[in-house]
């Protein structure tokens, strides 16, 4: 495979973008994107779809599957992920694998999150593709418990129970991905229950990177205190004597925070403007690729400019393009003009693959169909770039 150089990137080549993409799966996508960009069709859908389920109304999972379920996510269980992991890595693309368990709240629940988390360590491990997974802390606890223990309430004896069973599970999957080699990177969450996520992935950092970066969390720079926090988590991981591990995304609760912090009385901890935002997220690009020895960083946007922006410093630092402390990620079926040309360049690049029972992931698919609808009527970025593939083919 020929590798572009770096000044070379271009996230409008179409062709690059969608070579691994068949002339039928294209028009498919295509018309996907065009039914997402319905606004009316996308509220509709998001409001029905999880009763239609719960009714179990016939052809309603058949459907979700081979049209929404099938761009965005990886398969219903382990085993189906594999011809999705296979196939992007013959494009030189790694893959972060994902379980779709969200807000699960019995004890039974909590442990059977955490026995198919192990199950995803032990896959990734026999598959030098899959370098990495993804945990949510809300998958293995309660949220009510985890709002409580970042406020000024001791917990009751029950709720210390509960806690120190988080601690456990957390401890049980943070333990096997380090005996196997296998990162783990832990999601934010929001603001009311992320300090404790904080406290959890910081006593994990500390146990299990000292030598490599085996847990990494999660920086959302849309909020205005999270590049000092980027900084600050970096000068106590050089104080306790471990490696950092950071992914940077920009963001996914903005709308639920200003109403929490204007029902609370509480000061908004959003950006004012996405411009503040994009600066944030920039300058933390920057910081991480200065310290890139202690840290291993993931530039988890869609943001071309973001993107482009660590290619250049890595180019422009001297530092090898596969660094493994130096990676890229987008979701899988979506930004593939930017995965695909960053892959053909010769960086590390992934796709964060998710997979579960549909009943499990329809709320990543709501937030998937939502984040492509287009708030003006005009064509989505994805659906831009299909159409002019499919142009640039004929078809």
């Amino acid at each position: 495979m020929d590798i572009e150089p770096a000044n070379q990137l271009d996230f409008n080549n179409t062709e690059i973008a969608f070579d691994h993409k068949t002339n039928k799966e294209l028009k498919k996508s295509r018309w996907l994107f065009r039914m997402m960009n319905n606004r009316a069709l996308v509220s509709l859908g998001s409001l029905m779809t999880p009763l239609a389920l719960k009714l179990k109304l016939p052809l309603v999972k058949p459907a979700l599957k081979a049209t929404i379920f099938e761009q965005f996510v990886g398969g219903e269980n382990l085993l189906d992920t594999q011809k999705v992991i296979d196939h992007l890595y013959s494009y030189n693309t790694l893959t972060i694998l994902d379980y779709g368990a969200e807000a699960k709240s019995t004890q039974e629940e909590l442990d059977n999150v955490m026995k198919e988390l192990v199950k995803v360590i032990e896959f990734a491990a026999s598959n030098s593709s899959v370098p990495v997974m993804t945990i949510k802390i809300t998958g293995l606890s309660d949220n009510a418990l985890l709002e409580k223990m970042q406020t000024d309430q001791p917990l009751t004896e029950a709720e210390e129970i509960r806690k120190q069973h988080l601690l456990e599970r957390v401890d049980t999957i943070c333990k096997r991905a380090y005996d196997l080699k296998v990162g783990v990177m832990i999601d934010a969450e929001e603001s009311w229950m992320q300090d404790s996520i904080d406290s959890v992935v910081d006593d994990m950092m500390a146990e299990y990177n000292k030598t490599d970066v085996i847990v990494s969390n999660t920086f959302q720079l849309y909020r205005n205190d999270k590049l000092d926090y980027l900084k600050s988590s970096y000068d106590k991981a050089m104080t306790h004597g471990y490696k950092l591990g950071a992914k940077l995304v920009r963001g996914a609760y903005m709308d639920k925070e200003r109403t929490y912090a204007a029902d609370n009385n509480k000061p908004d901890i959003i950006n004012k403007t996405i411009q503040d935002t994009h600066k944030m997220y920039n300058d933390a690009l920057a910081f991480c690729v200065d310290n890139y020895t202690n840290i291993s960083s993931v530039c988890a946007t869609h943001n071309a400019e973001s993107n482009l922006l660590q290619a250049r410093l890595i180019e422009e630092k001297g530092i090898a393009r596969d660094h493994r402390h130096l990676n890229f990620c987008q979701l899988y079926g979506m930004s593939d003009n930017i995965t695909f040309n960053i892959s053909r360049a010769g960086y590390n690049v992934a796709k964060y693959v998710p997979y579960g029972p549909i009943d499990d992931v329809i709320p990543y698919l709501i937030r998937r169909a939502k984040e492509n609808t287009a708030v003006t009527g005009d064509m989505s970025r994805e659906l831009k770039f299909i159409s002019e593939e499919i142009k640039r083919r004929g078809l």
